[in-house]
């Protein structure tokens, strides 16, 4: 009785996660360009959820883009998702320009709906998918942030790299999810089913 339970528990995961990359919304970013950043082009995708008034994703901005520019090396792409409530493209343009964030997409995230499908909660928080859809590793850049405000100095873990580095390789995602630190993302439905 046990096995069957758990093969059905690994079907229905299996199906859900499948179910969620099939059903992922295609939007399009602040340039009119259609992109679906749960079923990325190239051999890897990486989103990253950010928010231009969050301190701690703006600290991260050089990391990111020194992050992208790897990425597109070995053939993947990168996208950033902002989830500042009511930001206009004119905004993003202006923040992309100011924290130099060069040749990375950016798309408006609506009503949250990118971050609800891909389960994230914290801006900055990184999202590692493949082009099938399914996603490799949530949670943290690297573990510079030990809480809101306390720093480390020197980082030891660099786990958003490590997982590209695991997915382009064909290799399982060391740790598949970390605790990102930042600001929270809105959600008004997830603050009312928590109180």
């Amino acid at each position: 009785m046990r096995t069957a339970q758990i093969v059905i528990a690994v079907t229905i995961g299996a199906a859900l996660n499948a179910t969620l990359a099939a059903a992922a919304p295609q939007t399009r970013d602040i340039d009119g360009v259609v992109r679906d950043p749960l079923r990325p082009t190239g051999v890897v995708g990486v989103i990253l959820f950010i928010a231009s008034d969050c301190p701690v994703s703006n600290g991260y901005a050089p990391e990111i883009q020194r992050i992208c520019d790897d990425v597109r090396k070995q053939g993947g792409s990168c996208t950033l998702v902002y989830e500042d409530s009511s930001i206009a493209p004119a905004a993003v343009r202006a923040h992309r320009d100011d924290y130099r964030y060069r040749d990375i997409p950016a798309i408006i995230d609506h009503g949250h709906a990118i971050a609800r499908r891909a389960k994230a909660t914290i801006t900055p928080q990184a999202v590692v998918v493949t082009p099938a859809g399914v996603i490799k590793y949530r949670g943290r850049i690297d573990d510079r942030y030990v809480a809101l405000g306390q720093q480390r100095r020197v980082v030891t873990s660099h786990d958003l790299r490590d997982a590209i580095d695991a997915v382009i390789a064909g290799k399982p995602v060391p740790r598949a999810e970390t605790e990102a630190v930042g600001c929270f993302i809105p959600f008004v439905d997830m603050l009312e089913t928590h109180l």
